[in-house]
């Protein structure tokens, strides 16, 4: 009997065991993500945002925060590089710019100069520059008054005094106003000019209408922020959205489209609550294009079939990230975000200096910053050349990237993890720049279109409508396209409002 007992306690022992084991190792996995994730977050609050390798990544070793730690740290023999010769552009000066503004002179000189020495008439042998200075007008308001007048021809005859004014018997008399042109807003005081700034001023400038009601009001000016707001509804509906209708129109025939979307708060939507995010759609063309075409799409959700309806009839490359919504836009070439696959190795790079070097997510950003190198040496070469040196040099680290990838045995729920899983999952993706030198390497181009957006949107916080919602997205559409083409925006914009409505001129290159 005793002997059972004690082959019944060396048996609960080893279970017990086994559990306590398997409990070590689920607490060991959780411990390491909760880690991982207090060092992002550390990084998020105190550390630099930046992902590049300069800073990142220093000979195999991280930077520190502490001087006496890195000056402890073994410094690796010097080596020779050999620079390759490159083109450096011409440093700009300010008589470049300062020859396309206006000048104004401002003359010294003496009416009668005397001789401080024997008294005698000097005269004038030349002047010279002494420096110029570069003035700001303050912004003025003045009201543009618009006083008819009214013709009569006194050959038509007149009716008399004692007659009937409604008889077709007696002649009537011509008369008639001048021609003159009509408000831009029925009942309003609004001016192309001060609609020009006010739009400018929050979606160039990201100035809420609230600011600018208290600017105005210091002005002596007391424009109310829902008369400005009613004014930006017409101005989008009536004259800026044909103009992104063309646009979209244009987006469509080209060989490469960005994509991107990001979140906005609609205080009232129809069937959703206020806290619910919605989405503002960002499209663009390549930057191989001569003329660049930003448009912003506003839709209540992250549905791909928002991406489908958009890209309806367009059969080029797709350049985008992850999201797995994008997959139902069909008849189009994806194209996965290199950066964003880099980006998600960044993230799983260890803190620990002792394994740094040899990190696998380490190897692979380094593996990254060698085809980013390779590319650069192509930018001034032609679709067709950059596509062969595109097999020929970043074809096999991308090979090689993968072929170590595939390998690679990781689990759980690790940011390394997260990224290998990324990377394979995109890796068809990844491989299709290679089948166009003008299609680029990731989707840099649609995040940087959308940034202004998102600066935007920490001023303004949120749209109150949906209608608001989708006047901002056609009025971004406006301005992000005239600044990427180098227009002068306020400008362009008081153009487009002086015109009838309907008119449609293009923020384009001509």
């Amino acid at each position: 009997m005793s002997e059972q007992n004690a082959v019944h306690n060396e048996l609960s022992l080893a279970q017990e065991n086994a559990a306590l084991r398997s409990r070590v190792s689920v607490l060991e996995e959780e411990l390491a993500l909760v880690q991982e994730q207090l060092a992002w977050l550390k990084k998020q609050v105190f550390g630099r945002k930046t992902e590049q390798s300069s800073v990142i990544i220093d000979n195999g070793q991280q930077l520190t925060l502490f001087p006496e730690e890195q000056e402890q740290s073994v410094k690796p023999a010097e080596e020779t590089i050999t620079v390759p010769e490159h083109k450096r552009k011409k440093k700009r000066t300010h008589d470049d710019w300062m020859s396309k503004l206006p000048v104004e002179e401002i003359e010294h000189k003496e009416e009668h100069p005397v001789c401080e020495i024997c008294e005698a008439e000097m005269k004038e042998i030349g002047k010279e520059k002494a420096y110029d200075e570069l003035v700001f007008t303050p912004a003025k308001y003045h009201i543009r008054r618009h006083i008819v007048y009214t013709y009569k021809c006194p050959e038509c005859g007149e009716y008399p005094s004692d007659h009937d004014n409604e008889s077709d018997d007696i002649e009537r008399c011509n008369i008639r106003r001048a021609y003159y042109p009509k408000p831009m807003i029925p009942g309003s005081f609004c001016s192309p000019e001060l609609m020009a700034h006010i739009v400018y001023e929050k979606y160039a400038k990201a100035v809420p209408l609230h600011r600018q009601e208290k600017d105005l009001a210091s002005k002596h000016i007391p424009l109310l922020k829902a008369t400005m707001s009613n004014w930006i509804l017409t101005a989008a509906e009536k004259w800026c959205l044909p103009v992104v209708e063309k646009m979209h129109e244009l987006l469509l025939t080209s060989s490469v489209i960005h994509a991107d979307e990001t979140p906005v708060q609609v205080l009232h939507e129809e069937g959703r609550k206020a806290t619910t995010d919605s989405k503002m759609w960002v499209y663009c063309n390549g930057k191989m294009n001569d003329r660049s075409i930003v448009i912003f799409d506003y839709q209540p959700t992250r549905k791909g079939e928002n991406a489908q309806a958009f890209l309806q009839g367009f059969t080029g490359y797709l350049v985008r990230d992850g999201y797995s919504g994008y997959h139902k836009v069909t008849g189009v070439k994806h194209v996965a975000c290199m950066i964003h696959v880099r980006r998600a190795f960044v993230n799983a790079m260890p803190s620990e200096k002792p394994i740094y070097g040899v990190s696998y997510a380490t190897e692979a950003v380094k593996c990254f910053d060698r085809i980013y190198h390779e590319e650069s040496q192509l930018k001034e070469m032609s679709a067709d050349k950059r596509k062969q040196q595109r097999l020929a040099k970043i074809k096999p680290l991308l090979d090689g990237l993968f072929a170590r990838l595939e390998t690679l045995q990781v689990s759980g729920n690790g940011n390394l993890a997260k990224a290998v899983n990324y990377a394979l999952h995109e890796k068809t993706n990844l491989y299709t720049f290679l089948e166009d030198g003008n299609v680029p390497l990731d989707n840099n181009r649609a995040e940087n279109a959308i940034r202004p957006f998102t600066v935007g949107r920490k001023n303004w916080i949120h749209c109150n409508t949906a209608n608001g919602a989708k006047a901002s997205a056609v009025l971004y559409s406006i301005l992000a396209t005239a600044q990427a083409n180098g227009l002068n925006t306020e400008q362009y914009l008081t153009e487009l409002f002086s015109q009838p409505v309907g008119t449609i001129i293009l923020p384009l290159n001509t």
